[in-house]
């Protein structure tokens, strides 16, 4: 399938998740966290574990356990999250996996390119300390 930028629902989750940590000195539970996000629990579960992989969660057993931002929230760009979970994000300038055109023929000129580089840069650039403070 052509994607401009691939963003799963499982990168959303967990880009929600991350910033909802950014904005507490607490750990969360999956059940708290997935009632507030509004998805279900197991998915919530996986992605997190996920990130806790990266190095970008720490996960606490017992009572009051939950999730905890591994690092400070102002070290941990949206991209970190984005790689974590979709792996290196797609740079080049083509909507195929295999280009099919020669450059200067593309029927979509560079704006494929343009579009990938410019979130790229965003994601890259936004850290979770920016997000949670509006900026």
């Amino acid at each position: 399938m052509a994607e401009w930028v691939r963003m799963s629902e499982a990168t959303a989750i967990g880009m929600h998740a991350m910033l909802r940590l950014a904005d507490v000195d607490h750990s969360l539970s999956v059940a708290a966290t997935a009632g507030d996000l509004g998805v279900s629990p197991a998915h919530l579960a996986k992605v997190l574990q996920t990130l806790a992989r990266a190095g970008l969660l720490e996960a606490r057993r017992g009572p009051n356990g939950g999730y905890t931002l591994a690092k400070p929230r102002a070290t941990i760009r949206l991209l970190d999250i984005y790689e974590a979970i979709e792996g290196p994000m797609r740079r080049d300038r083509c909507l195929f996996a295999r280009p099919v055109c020669r450059r200067d023929q593309c029927a979509l000129g560079d704006v494929v390119g343009e579009v990938r580089n410019k979130v790229y840069v965003y994601l890259r650039d936004t850290t979770l300390a920016d997000r949670a403070e509006g900026r």
